[in-house]
Order: C-alpha cells, then sequence, then structure tokens
C-alpha cells in the first residue's frame, strides 16, 4: 500500500494547507513526483529536515460523552504536521 493511500481525506488541513488528495494528484505529474523524490534523497543524504517540515498545528477536541468541559482532561490535542513533510518522513522510514 502507498504512503498516500494509508491517510483518510477527510481530517483537518495541515499547516501547508494539503491533503492526501492533493498529493495524490501531485505525484500523478511526473516532473513533480520527480522533484518530491529529489528532496526525499537530498533530506536522507545530508540528514537534514528542513524547518517547514517540523512546523505544526495543534487543535483542541473536545472528548465525547463528557459531563462537563470544564478540566483540560475533557479534551484531546490533536498535532498536525505538513503533508508533505509527512510523506517524505513516511518514505525515509520505509528506506530505514
Amino acid at each position: 500500500m502507498s504512503a498516500i493511500a494509508k491517510y483518510s481525506n477527510k481530517l483537518a488541513l495541515s499547516p501547508d494547507k494539503l491533503t492526501w488528495r492533493h498529493i495524490g494528484l501531485i505525484v500523478k505529474d511526473m516532473m513533480c513526483l520527480k522533484n518530491i523524490i529529489d528532496i526525499t534523497n537530498a533530506c536522507f543524504e545530508v540528514r537534514h529536515w528542513p524547518p517547514h517540515f517540523k512546523s505544526s498545528t495543534t487543535i483542541i477536541i473536545p472528548k465525547p460523552n463528557k459531563l462537563s468541559y470544564n478540566s483540560p482532561k475533557s479534551f484531546r490535542p490533536i498535532i498536525l504536521l505538513n503533508t508533505l513533510g509527512k510523506l517524505i518522513e513516511k518514505v525515509i522510514g520505509d528506506r530505514l
């Protein structure tokens, strides 16, 4: 299964505003796919993870069926990372 197929398209947008559907469309273009592969190879070879891929957005989601939402324990923080960075991270992880 490809790295793209494992993720849902119904999630909140990441900081780069790309969904997995966008990534799926982008990688169908051979020039775009080659550029993503080149970025992946460069990250792997120089052992550097660009700051853009490290940026995140945190959203707070209320837990269901709580009697009161006055406590922080009633909420769940969700960290959203850049979609392209997650794809490249997955590819590098599969290589290792």
